[in-house]
Parts: C-alpha cells; sequence; structure tokens
C-alpha cells in the first residue's frame, strides 16, 4: 500500500513518541523502587544489643549505642541482626529494642531485622518496625525448616510484601552458614515485581557468588555483610553498600572509608589503616560478642553490657589484650 509524505511523517512521530513514552515508563519503573534511602554507597553498622549482668536488655546502654554511632559518623544501624542476637530475645523485647533506635535514630538510616521461623511473628514486628522509625527490613528465611521449596520461599516473603507498606524497603538476607536456607538468583527474580524490593545482604564468604549477584541486579542494593578479601572494594567500586559487624568498634574508621569514597577521593589509605587496626583487636580475641560488648564499653566510656547465652563472658585473659589493642589503636591515631 503507497504511504504519503505525510502518513510516513505521522508514522515516524508516532514511533518517536512511544519510544519516549517507554523510556520515561522504564525510568519511572526505576524511580518508583525504593532501596530504603537515597545513596547506595551507605555504611551500616550491624549493632550489637547491649544486657545488663543480669542479661536483661539494656534499653539505657542501646539509647547510649545509638548516639555514639550517630557521633562517629555511621550511615545507618541494622537493629537486631545475627550481631545483635535476635533469636535470643522475644517478640516483646525486640519491639522495645526497635522503639529506642527509632526514637534515637538522628537521621540515621534504620533496618530491622524482623525475622523468625514464622510468618505471623515476622509481620508483627515488620509493622511494628514501620511504625516505629525504620526505612527498612532485612529479612531472613524462615530458618528452622532446612531446604525449603523455592515456592515456598517465594510466598513466605510475599505475605510479608503483601503486608507491610511500600514506604517500606525490604532486603533479603543471604546467610546460609546461619540460616541454611539461602538467598538465591531464582527467589530475587520472583520478588522483583515488588517495588520495595530493596536488595539483600549478602554475609556468606563466597566472592563470584556475590559478584553474581551485584552483575545480576545492579538496580539493587547488593549490600556486603564482610569486609575483608576484597568484598567492601568490589561493592563499594559497583556502587553498592555494606552492613558490617566490625563497625561496632571500628565505626570511625569505615565512616572515613565511605566518605572518601563518595567524596571521589582514594578510599584505599583509611582502608589499610583500618584493617592494621582490625587486626590488632582481632589477636585480642574480639571475635564473638562478649568481647566485643566490652571493647566497645571501654571506647564508650560507659558500663560493660553483655550478651545472652549460648555465648560467654569476656574473659580476663581477653580483656587485657583488648585493652592492650585498644591503646595500640589510639596511638595510631
Amino acid at each position: 500500500m503507497h504511504t504519503n509524505r505525510r502518513e510516513a511523517l505521522g508514522a515516524i512521530g508516532a514511533a518517536a513518541a512511544a519510544a519516549t513514552l517507554a523510556g520515561a515508563t522504564a525510568a519511572s519503573a526505576q524511580a518508583a523502587r525504593n532501596l530504603g534511602s537515597k545513596a547506595k554507597t551507605l555504611f551500616w553498622v550491624a549493632s550489637l544489643t547491649p544486657c545488663d549482668k543480669n542479661l536483661k536488655v539494656d534499653l539505657g546502654a542501646m539509647k547510649a549505642q545509638m548516639e555514639w554511632f550517630k557521633h562517629q559518623g555511621a550511615d545507618g544501624v541494622v537493629v537486631l541482626g545475627t550481631t545483635g542476637e535476635y533469636p535470643s530475645f522475644s517478640v516483646a523485647e525486640r519491639k522495645q529494642v526497635m522503639e529506642v533506635a527509632g526514637k534515637n535514630k538522628d537521621g540515621m538510616n534504620i533496618i530491622l531485622s524482623p525475622g523468625t521461623p514464622n510468618f505471623p511473628e515476622t509481620i508483627d514486628l515488620s509493622k511494628h518496625a514501620a511504625d516505629h522509625g525504620a526505612d527498612g527490613l532485612l529479612v531472613i528465611p524462615p530458618f528452622y525448616f532446612k531446604n525449603p521449596p523455592e515456592g515456598g520461599l517465594v510466598r513466605y516473603y510475599s505475605l510479608l510484601f503483601d503486608a507491610v507498606p511500600t514506604s517500606l524497603a525490604v532486603n533479603l538476607y543471604h546467610i546460609p552458614g546461619t540460616s541454611a536456607v539461602p538467598i538465591t538468583t531464582e527467589l530475587l527474580n520472583a520478588l522483583k515485581h515488588y517495588p520495595n524490593l530493596a536488595g539483600i545482604k549478602d554475609s556468606n564468604n563466597d566472592m563470584p557468588e556475590y559478584v553474581e549477584f551485584v552483575k545480576n541486579f545492579p538496580e539493587l542494593n547488593m549490600r556486603t555483610g564482610i569486609g575483608g578479601g576484597g568484598r567492601l572494594e568490589y561493592a563499594l567500586d559497583h556502587g553498592m553498600g555494606a552492613i558490617l559487624a566490625d563497625g561496632n568498634l571500628f565505626t570511625k574508621q569505615y565512616a572515613d572509608v565511605f566518605a572518601a569514597f563518595r567524596a571521589g577521593k582514594d578510599y584505599h589509605a583509611p582502608l589499610n589503616k583500618l584493617r592494621d587496626q582490625e587486626k590488632l583487636l582481632r589477636d585480642g580475641g574480639v571475635n564473638l560478642y562478649g568481647p566485643m560488648k566490652y571493647a566497645l564499653s571501654l571506647q564508650m566510656g560507659t558500663r560493660q553490657t553483655y550478651q545472652r547465652p549460648p555465648y560467654l563472658d569476656v574473659t580476663e585473659d581477653q580483656k587485657t589484650a583488648i585493652q592492650r589493642g585498644l591503646a595500640q589503636i589510639k596511638e595510631m591515631g
């Protein structure tokens, strides 16, 4: 069929308009995704949860920790994650801790770990977090039943997504060494239609796997939960954030690394200095929650806080080594 010049120009214009509309729609869809923060390359402290000597959760000490993390430059805090010993606390206690964190966020980005082995309690904790200042969630898979079917995990997380407001960013927690239930590419793809799927925390010590996560989901925030082995550098260089347990004791040092990166400066010098300092405390036995809480209390100049069983108190030998390590770190400046 013959097409005149006017019709041809009209067809070209329509095609161009359609392409523009498609591009705008894609851009709008991307902009509509809620990652829970304006920037991705942020540093979250995987916060400890302090208890008093009677093993009661110490809400006053939690408030002091929040103030300390803010003063030291943390971008955000993850409350009641693995380092926060979340399975050791009741639902009521977890709500109390979240309320303290929310009231004392002071501009920091707050992510709550609400995970339980069942969806009613997980949803309950998630909704409570949404009402008390949380910007996002970090949700571990249900961790009693091993090797659950992929469809079952999709259903579990879908129940959560459908129950919480889309203003609350949801991150999946990949820590199969603890949960025995991995987060997979297939699971993320099955949930990607939810606009508040924000990303993951990857605490699995598998660098090739992490590289694949970042490659497959560049639009999400694929936060690393491991700082060493080149993981932090890879995360930063690919525009991703980090949630780090070592951030409890090296808050300012990690904040300096991220600040240098965001300013376009060489972040490797502060990172190398940080790693030298981390080694001093590792040599002092700071690898579990009792020693970590003791070391943090010394840094903050506050009373000692404690962990719940099955973890043990810091030993006298560890205290001596920690004191020595902190003194050496102070000398390094």
